[in-house]
């Protein structure tokens, strides 16, 4: 839990005494395997349940095909002969992706034995997503997208449905994920990497197991029954019991002989009739030891590791020697312990029996929590916060992708229902689903918590990008393929040609590690035409910016009217214009979920083609800059005094200096806010302990950035937007100001690219500081999907204080809130009063001994893209629904388990981003594209916009998905889709009047039959979160109504 943020409902008055003896059930699981022993106080005997599986066998470091086919048939074959030996044999998996990978390549003899295997509960799938995903970087769009493609094809494919939720190795858990679990239908789950202080005083006060409840929550409608591994590791020297020096003389896999041994030079014996007694009762005085720290007397004991179970000898070590032991145990009444193999979800049945409370409800005395378990330390000050930033190219590509994933599939969803709706369907191209579904698979298999999280080796990240940027060309396809039949106003007149495309991309990527290059139209005497996408659910008016080949330029909007536009050099280094390069930019007013056309035609409107005035500030540098006849530019040698930029809302300063942010002053106040902003470096210790991949071990506070030399500044005017760009060496920070209504004109448009390939151990910081009264508390996203405060706790080290920051995270007082929007992951804190600092890359030369073996040296010139808006709070409003819900948290008690376990008491248990925040964020993550026609086709008259919606959505709902459903034929759609709706929590006390966007809520309903327009919806489900389970009859009414943050799918059929 976050310090100081965790609350746990009060007990009873007093907690019951620990349990002397307890049911122990053991399972060997993914990564670790799942064992667990029930020992008793009277008459019970030790049940051992245990379930082999192989851990990062399967996982990485190589996810290449052919490495993963070898290490699953490596792992599969033996396990799948080991446990059909023996009925009395359990095994525990819980990732898809390379399950998969092994069942493509097995007959159909084995995938028999399998599904006989889960159908008698001896393999149990856990948690059933296509990976184990991170948990601090990965959008809740991509979480849930990889449990729906694990759950849907363990439905197809083995007729399984997961019961338990399997996380030992993601590097601290937010509270998103028990919420979709349990919105997938999930009762249970476990929990491994969690702080070692908060894990200490977890046992201390038999917290061990909780309901894990979200905060907005008044009616436990979100808990799930949440199991946490009391000690350092999965393991088996640590899940036996409190001593790894006895527990590793059971894992028989060390067996003198062997390849591995323990670290305590204490090896384990092969279990015989002379020794058994002897070994029985040193094992089981760790059970008894584990055992009291828990509540109930069914105790839960892993066994298992990374790498394991793939060869028929450990199988063989394992079970023999544990069998004659649990024959040991069984055969004795006065031992009170009942042993036996079992899976993850026998072990939480025996719990629930046991209790008294029908699976998934909540044991009496049981604790209640809320909140998150971030940041995770595991020894010391090793805090794990460098993984929040580590490889930003990486993690800024996942979200390009994610982008284009959600736009493609909403596309394809349309373009299909609709050909089918006109009887075309056969001139669509409907194989584009393999496409999606590789996608699909491509993103999940980036949530991995080596993947995102920027902790693999060079060679595995090589492979990520490559399969990133396969993905990304594809979607690209897709969306290219739908918006060509959807714009078309004769669908009769539509040909599928993959030869020659209709459309041509955006934009292109050399290879998976290049920045991408925007798409130059080339203008001629022909006019040409360009489709925008507009992915977001609600109507948007927005800036796009197209390359062209001239200044002299026309735009025409659909009916051929011309439009207002801004001309401007497209430049290629601070002072140095791309010849034949041009930028012209024009508001558009693009329909929700919709395509609109523009006309470009060459020629210049005097009254329209509006161009850019430039000045270039050179600092004393003796530069010749790229002059132009068509653009004023100014250069200015050695000016040092500050300037502004204006828009209709704000007028912002910068140094003239450093080029960067100084200050904003609203146009309605006289009051300037400070938003000063700097450049920061980090190093890393000279001890043995340095900063790697995973751990963020500073050597000092940060040190200012010192450049080599004073930057180039490039200030650029227009009607539209203006910006400031400052070039440094290691980053060019640009500050883009929109002069458009609306949330366009709201923010301000940050983009910092990055460039830190000659560093040694250094990390590069971005810190904005303010006169915001913030009292040590921020806050930020968790998944893009909720905010958690934060407080900064002075006690402990530097590093402690840093948290993942998704989407956004904000500093607020009485009468404002600063909100810094992120198009990326990153480590994001709030060192000080008024301040906010995000980590932007890293480069360090060593490993942290996590495991990787490797440093961080891969760096990439990498572009991280930002909005900062600045909100007035009102005082003394009327509370609204969600100030009310947090006010029923007040009362709770927040568990401090790293400040000493000292119990505070504290308002801000819940917080929620406004309306127009939440609006900020999508815009900046889910651009326009704009997808020029070939120079090749002549469309004439014949484009027409489409609008998909009869109108926007609700400004709180927000459209996740529009995801269609694989038919019994694994490479073909079927006609249904997965409508996925999420109903926004915001907060009302910020300013929503008088700024220009238009925005309505509808108190949670929506009628979804008149939503679509051109077509019906002929079914309508409401369902789980991965349409596993009906939560209702098809009904033939289709109107919807959501609570407040709530997540809903449907299975839906348009036509």
């Amino acid at each position: 839990m976050a310090p100081g943020w965790c609350h746990q409902s009060p007990g009873p008055a007093s907690s019951p005494s620990p349990p002397r003896t307890a049911s122990l059930l053991w399972g060997a699981g993914v990564r670790s395997q799942s064992c667990r022993c029930s020992l008793c106080r009277r008459s019970c005997r030790l049940t051992m349940w245990m379930v082999v599986c192989g851990g990062k066998a399967s996982t990485s470091p190589t996810t290449r095909t052919t490495g993963m086919l070898k290490t699953c048939r490596c792992l599969w074959c033996p396990t799948l002969t080991m446990t059909q030996e023996d009925p009395r044999r359990r095994f525990l998996w819980a990732e898809v992706s390379f399950f998969a990978k092994w069942w493509d390549n097995i007959n159909a003899q084995k995938r028999a034995a399998v599904r006989r295997l889960v159908g008698n509960g001896q393999l149990e799938i856990a948690t059933g997503g296509w990976v184990m995903p991170d948990e601090a970087n990965s959008h809740y769009f991509a979480l849930i997208d990889q449990l729906i493609e694990g759950h849907q094809w363990l439905e197809r494919n083995l007729g399984a449905t997961p019961r338990s939720g399997w996380a030992v190795d993601p590097f601290g858990y937010s509270s998103t994920m028990p919420y979709l679990l349990r919105r997938a239908n999930l009762t249970s789950m476990l929990i491994q990497r969690v702080h070692y202080a908060i894990k200490k005083h977890f046992a201390a006060t038999h917290s061990l197991e909780f309901m894990w409840r979200q905060t907005w929550d008044s009616d436990s409608s979100t808990d799930i029954f949440c199991h946490m591994m009391p000690f350092y590791s999965y393991d088996v020297p640590h899940t036996c019991g409190p001593d790894p020096k006895i527990c590793c003389q059971f894992d028989f896999k060390r067996l003198p002989g062997g390849r591995i041994n323990c670290p305590w030079k204490v090896p384990p014996r092969a279990i015989t009739e002379a020794n058994v007694a002897e070994r029985a009762a040193l094992l089981l005085d760790q059970y008894r030891k584990k055992s009291r720290l828990f509540r109930s007397n069914v105790l839960l004991v892993p066994l298992g590791d990374d790498f394991r179970y793939d060869k028929p000898q450990e199988w063989d070590a394992q079970f023999f020697n544990y069998q004659r032991l649990f024959d040991f145990f069984n055969s004795r009444p006065n031992l009170h312990v009942q042993a036996q193999f079992g899976t993850l979800s026998d072990y939480f049945d025996a719990l629930y029996k046991r209790t008294g409370v029908e699976p998934g409800a909540r044991p009496p005395g049981f604790p209640v929590l809320s909140g998150d378990f971030f940041s995770y330390a595991d020894r010391e000050d090793h805090y794990w916060t460098g993984y929040y930033t580590s490889r930003p190219f990486y993690k800024s590509l996942d979200r390009v992708l994610e982008a284009h994933l959600r736009g493609a599939e909403v596309l394809y969803s349309l373009a299909a229902a609709h050909a089918r709706r006109s009887g075309l369907a056969g001139r669509y191209p409907l194989s584009d689903f393999t496409l999606l579904t590789e996608a699909r698979r491509t993103l999940g298999l980036f949530q991995h918590h080596d993947a995102i999280t920027g902790t693999a080796k060079e060679a595995v990240v090589v492979d990520y990008g490559v399969r990133l940027l396969r993905s990304l060309v594809n979607l690209k396809q897709v969306i290219i393929h739908a918006a060509h039949y959807l714009v078309l106003g004769d669908k009769e007149t539509y040909h599928f040609d993959p030869e020659a495309p209709f459309l041509q991309v955006d934009d292109t990527r050399l290879s998976h590690d290049a920045l991408p290059e925007r798409t130059v139209i080339q203008l001629d005497s022909s006019p040409r035409f360009v489709v925008l996408f507009n992915p977001l659910e609600q109507e948007r008016f927005s800036m796009v910016s197209l390359l062209v080949n001239s200044p002299r330029v026309r735009v025409l909007s659909e009916e051929g009217q011309p439009l207002a536009v801004q001309i401007s050099a497209h430049w290629s280094s601070a002072t140095e214009a791309v010849p034949d390069v041009y930028q012209v930019s024009v508001p558009v007013r693009l329909p929700a979920l919709g395509l609109g056309v523009l006309q470009l035609q060459l020629g210049l409107d005097g009254h329209r083609t509006l161009p850019s005035s430039v000045r270039v500030y050179l600092h004393g540098r003796q530069l010749s800059v790229s002059r132009h006849e068509a653009f004023p530019l100014r250069v200015i040698d050695s000016g040092t005094s500050d300037f502004a930029l204006s828009n209709r809302y704000m007028q912002v300063w910068f140094s003239g200096l450093t080029g960067l942010l100084k200050s904003i002053r609203r146009v309605d106040e006289e009051q300037e806010q400070q938003v000063d902003m700097q450049v920061l470096v980090y190093g890393t210790r000279t001890s043995k302990d340095k900063s790697g991949a995973y751990l963020f071990l500073p050597d000092a506070e940060a040190k200012p950035y010192v450049p080599k030399e004073p930057p180039v500044l490039r200030v650029t005017e227009g009607p539209f937007f203006s910006e400031v760009v400052a070039y440094y060496e290691h980053i060019h920070q640009a500050v883009r100001l929109y002069n458009l209504p609306g949330v366009e004109g709201l923010s301000l448009d940050i983009s910092s690219l990055v460039d830190i390939r000659d560093y040694v151990n250094k990390e590069l910081a971005l810190r904005i500081h303010t006169d915001i009264d913030s009292q040590g508390i921020f806050f930020t996203d968790l998944n893009g999907f909720q905010v958690q405060p934060r407080r900064y706790l002075k006690k402990l080290p530097l590093q402690a204080n840093f948290y993942p920051m998704p989407v956004m995270a904000y500093i607020q007082d009485a009468q404002k809130r600063l909100t810094l929007h992120t198009a990326q992951a990153l480590g994001v804190s709030s060192l000080k009063d008024g301040q906010l600092e995000v980590i932007l890359d890293r480069r360090l030369m060593q490993d942290d001994n996590r495991g990787l073996g490797q440093g961080l040296k891969d760096n990439k010139r990498t572009c991280n893209r930002f909005r900062l808006l600045l909100e007035r709070r009102t005082v003394g409003s009327e509370p609204d629904f969600f100030s009310k819900l947090a006010a029923m948290f007040r009362g709770l008690i927040f568990h401090s388990s790293r400040s000493g376990n000292r119990e505070v008491r504290d308002s801000h248990s819940t917080s929620y981003p406004s309306l127009l925040s939440h609006l900020t964020s999508v815009y900046l993550n889910t651009p326009a594209l704009a997808l020029p026609v070939a120079r090749t086709q002549l469309p004439g008259p014949g484009l027409r916009s489409f609008h998909p919606l009869a109108s926007s959505l609700p400004c709180d709902f927000h459209l996740l998905n529009l995801r269609t459903l694989q038919a019994e034929e694994d490479t073909l759609p079927s006609a249904e889709t997965a409508l996925i709706l999420h109903r926004k929590g915001f907060d009302c006390g910020l300013e929503a009047k008088n700024l220009g966007f238009n925005c309505t809520t509808s108190q949670g309903k929506v009628a979804l039959g008149s939503l679509f327009h051109g077509l019906d919806v002929v079914f309508l489900q409401p369902t789980s979160l991965t349409l596993l389970y009906p939560l209702a009859s098809p009904s033939n009414s289709t109107d919807v109504y959501l609570e407040p943050m709530e997540i809903a799918t449907f299975r839906l059929r348009l036509g």
